[in-house]
């Protein structure tokens, strides 16, 4: 008898699991009065997503709901089975990787390559929307690009809504020369949204798309930390990467004034990066994660946004009742070098001893332990840190593994960075670096 009713229940299981896997989803996008709204099979959907290959186990756990990904069924595969969707990247080549768009036979390669994607990928459950390339107006140094290329945009906006009509299209701009907008009204009218890169400048978004015509609803398809582009440097360009502390304030103040706003048009976000280490000017400027899955403050500070409703501080983080955190990360809230203040450029001598302090906190006064580095400065890419290579920790300079340290100057000249990270034991970390020149 009960082994009976144990077959009949992982029948019952076994066939809820191939119904749910072998039915595609209906994405709508719908305008309720003055408000753009996203519905999945006929339910509000507000996306609370992530960039990011790994530790996507952890997106649902914490509140998110959906990843920006590729459209291999492997990948798509996973999204599901994780209980997500996904928003597809669909392989539109920008000129920066050699596309002409005065090529005509090269853009209608391109658009039946896409059509075929959507066609063998359409009926996935994982699907929410498709993404017809990423910033294919960028080109490094911000020069000139070919306005063609969105004619090439609406061309497969097109072929793509003529056989897919449960599954909203976009292309992906970044904030660069944002007077494109207007011709993309003018070029794109079959695309339903836009995807926007956005860092610093994320919250004029809505001032600068009504500027130049855009009226229809956006995702935030990327956003984080200020970006290297965007922040101070040093005399030698040397970019100023924010601490713990300030990433923190910056991605809370980001998310509640510019992403879950109620403006209207936007239709939620995907965060950056929603992975370990990746080198782009450092290893640690977009990081969530380090390299063995710890997690930074940013970890827990999303899975807040995505489920409460005001404005994170850390002490709400353990109180709130719906959805606590058993354990919160530190975060390092400064790091100086001996009697340099912050901003003021760093000089050492070539083999010279100094002292460098950090200063961490942790709500719940765990013991926090220390690890430093100094790295030779990254030789930057011209763009997203592609070819970027990771420079290796110099060895011999420190010895001390505590908050305050003295370390020997490397005796090459050259700029270089220190690095700390601090963590509690508890599966979590906080990190921070200052750049400086050895004369």
């Amino acid at each position: 008898m009960i082994n009976a009713m144990i077959k009949r229940t992982f029948l019952f299981l076994m066939i809820l699991c191939i119904t749910l896997l072998g039915h595609s989803q209906k994405t709508e996008i719908l305008k309720v009065g003055n408000q753009w709204e996203l519905r999945v099979n006929n339910h509000p959907f507000f996306i609370k997503g992530v960039v990011g290959q790994t530790y996507l186990e952890k997106v649902k756990l914490y509140g998110g709901n959906s990843i920006r990904i590729g459209w291999k069924k492997e990948e798509l595969d996973k999204v599901t089975k994780l209980g997500l969707n996904a928003l597809v990247n669909l392989p539109a080549n920008a000129e920066r990787y050699g596309m002409n768009y005065d090529d005509t036979t090269a853009i209608r390669i391109q658009t039946e390559k896409i059509v075929e994607i959507v066609k063998n990928t359409k009926d996935h459950p994982a699907v929410l929307m498709w993404a017809i390339g990423n910033e294919l107006d960028y080109i490094p140094g911000t020069k000139p690009f070919n306005p063609k290329v969105w004619d090439a945009v609406n061309q497969a906006a097109k072929a793509i809504k003529a056989i897919d009509t449960n599954h909203p299209v976009m292309t992906v701009i970044g904030t660069s020369m944002m007077e494109k907008v207007a011709d993309i009204v003018k070029r794109c009218p079959d695309i339903d949204l836009l995807g926007i890169n956005s860092y610093g400048d994320i919250y004029t978004l809505p001032e600068t798309l009504k500027k130049y015509g855009w009226t229809k609803p956006y995702v935030i398809s990327e956003w984080g930390p200020d970006g290297y582009w965007e922040v101070k440097k040093t005399k030698w360009g040397a970019p100023y990467e924010q601490t713990g502390l300030e990433k923190y304030d910056c991605y809370n103040k980001k998310y509640k004034s510019a992403i879950d706003n109620g403006n209207g048009q936007c239709l939620g976000s995907y965060v950056f990066y929603w992975s370990g280490f990746k080198q782009e000017t450092t290893h640690t400027w977009f990081c969530m994660f380090d390299i063995n899955g710890l997690e930074s403050p940013l970890v827990g500070l999303m899975q807040q946004l995505w489920t409460v409703p005001q404005l994170v501080t850390q002490s709400h983080l353990l109180s709130n009742q719906s959805h606590p955190l058993s354990n919160l990360a530190p975060i390092v809230d400064s790091l100086n070098i001996g009697q340099f203040v912050r901003y003021q450029d760093i000089v050492l001598k070539p083999g010279s001893v100094n002292s460098s302090n950090v200063t961490a906190t942790d709500t719940e006064k765990a013991p926090l332990t220390y690890k430093w580095e100094i790295r030779a400065e990254a030789v930057y890419a011209s763009y997203a840190g592609q070819g970027e290579k990771v420079p290796e920790p110099v060895p011999g300079l420190i010895s001390e593994e505590k908050s305050t340290i003295h370390f020997t100057a490397p005796k090459n000249k050259g700029a270089y960075r220190l690095f700390v990270y601090v963590y509690d034991g508890k599966g979590h970390f906080s990190t921070a670096n200052l750049p400086f020149w050895v004369e």
